[in-house]
């Protein structure tokens, strides 16, 4: 079983996965913390973009020779494959770490996964570490492995009397950040941060919406797109939904107006789907919102 300062370690190793969001696509966003034997924190990484380092090869590249005898702990299990970059396992090896804490398997694993070879090579490797936690920074990247298309989050505001409306380009800017692509209230794509992903690893196959829009998203997922924000018109977001190709509903409402007795009543998150927060944030409450079927995106 994880230790405390394991699980602390995981903790912070799933914070510093964040900072991948909208730039790592289409690999998965990682955190990496290497402890001494002691327990100390020696060296931590995230992995940034396709083709760069992975986060444990930052995170052993900054504990030097302090890593042997130590512990990684990192949200996803090592590759163990020679892509862009050479497998993470053999970096672990090589560092000569004896423990390796994981937060989740990798459900792209080849020849068996990296824990397996780890664990051939007498390390101890313990999987399945705050898992839940973790699922929550990957669920786009493994809801979109899993549905072969973008995870979609539809971002909206609705008025005083609840009626929904395009988000504003503040909070567009809020949100663009942690995604690959948005689509604005023009029907234009871009990427979410502008050369975030690099120039190789990373395509935008598309840049405006067309019609069938199940051809256009998995479009976008050939070019290595995981993650897309709608942050359009009510109308495009209305055939998304009918499409069921919103996989995420956030929405910031403001304070009700009282005088808006006798209208029908409004709907702040879509039919079919279960509000997984409500918070109060700067003047508004923000919603967030997931559809109640089976979420066969959440993968590993």
């Amino acid at each position: 079983m994880a230790s405390e300062i394991e699980v602390s370690a995981m903790r912070r190793a799933v914070v510093l996965s964040t900072f991948g969001l909208g730039g790592t696509s289409p690999n998965p966003p990682v955190g990496c913390v290497v402890l001494d034997h002691g327990g100390r924190v020696i060296g931590e990484g995230y992995h940034q973009r396709r083709g760069e380092p992975h986060a444990e090869v930052q995170a052993l590249a900054a504990a030097g020779d302090r890593a042997r005898g130590g512990t990684a702990v990192v949200t996803l299990e090592p590759c163990n494959h020679h892509g862009l970059t050479p497998p993470c396992r053999q970096a672990v090896l090589d560092a000569g770490i004896a423990r390796v804490v994981i937060g989740l398997a990798d459900p792209t694993s080849q020849a068996g996964g990296g824990a397996t070879r780890l664990r051939a090579a007498g390390v101890d490797v313990e999987v399945n570490v705050l898992a839940d936690t973790v699922r929550q920074v990957l669920r786009p990247w493994s809801h979109a492995l899993a549905l072969g298309r973008p995870h979609v989050t539809w971002l909206y505001e609705t008025d005083g009397r609840g009626r929904i409306t395009s988000p504003s380009q503040a909070l567009v800017r809020r949100h663009r950040a942690a995604v690959d692509a948005v689509v604005d209230v023009h029907g234009r794509i871009s990427e979410g941060r502008p050369g975030a992903h690099g120039q190789t690893a990373f395509t935008l196959t598309a840049t405006t919406v067309t019609e069938n829009l199940d051809h256009l998203l998995k479009t976008l997922h050939a070019g290595g797109t995981r993650s897309v924000l709608a942050a359009c018109r009510p109308d495009l977001s209305h055939r998304l939904l009918a499409a069921r190709l919103v996989d995420q509903a956030v929405c910031y409402a403001v304070p009700a107006d009282p005088s808006g007795m006798g209208e029908p009543v409004p709907a702040s998150w879509p039919d079919g789907f279960e509000v997984e927060a409500v918070e109060p944030t700067e003047g508004w409450v923000r919603i967030t919102a997931t559809p109640s079927r089976p979420d066969t995106g959440t993968g590993q």
